[in-house]
């Protein structure tokens, strides 16, 4: 889960900034749109694990002031990143565990930090339901998931036979010409 630490209130140019904002940090009395707007970028993060990533909390003043669900993370027009999803409320899990509570890495200098927390965890894609931490598979299930696959439509040779029939190469996974 990621932890997203704010600093204190700051006034910022809105033409200056990738949202228009004109301010940026925490401050006592922001709506849940405003810390949403605020929390959500632009931040210096890279690799796949900010990726694989499914919910946030955000920090002000080492308490949790709000959780969110991340569908997703974009570039910015400022060569940065920002955070696209929804504010969560009473009543989720995330928002229940840590909203009101101190933030669990505590004071941060860096904004963006990581922890572990079961409430992340997502379940195996093969159908196994086991929760899974980071990656799409438990180790072997990913395999697990191509053998039963294979196997509704024969043996491998069917497969393989079936596949070559269907797929058309030159197309792209949606079926749009590439």
């Amino acid at each position: 889960m990621i932890q997203i630490t704010l600093g204190r209130r700051r006034l910022i140019d809105p033409r200056d900034d990738a949202f228009g904002r004109s301010q940026i940090g925490w401050t006592e009395g922001l709506s849940d749109q405003q810390l949403h707007d605020i929390a959500r970028g632009t931040w210096a993060i890279s690799g796949e694990r900010v990726e694989r990533e499914r919910f946030a909390v955000v920090s002000g003043d080492v308490i949790i002031r709000q959780a969110m669900e991340i569908d997703r993370v974009v570039d910015t027009p400022d060569g940065r990143r920002a955070f696209e999803g929804r504010v969560l409320g009473p009543g989720h899990p995330v928002y229940d565990r840590y909203v009101g509570k101190p933030a669990p890495n505590g004071a941060q200098q860096n904004p963006i930090t990581y922890f572990k927390s079961s409430l992340d965890n997502r379940k195996c894609n093969c159908g196994c339901s086991k929760p899974i931490e980071r990656g799409d598979f438990l180790p072997g299930h990913d395999q697990r998931a191509i053998h039963e696959r294979i196997a509704r439509v024969g043996t491998v040779m069917d497969f393989i036979t079936w596949f070559d029939q269907t797929w058309k190469p030159g197309e792209d996974q949606q079926g749009d010409a590439a």
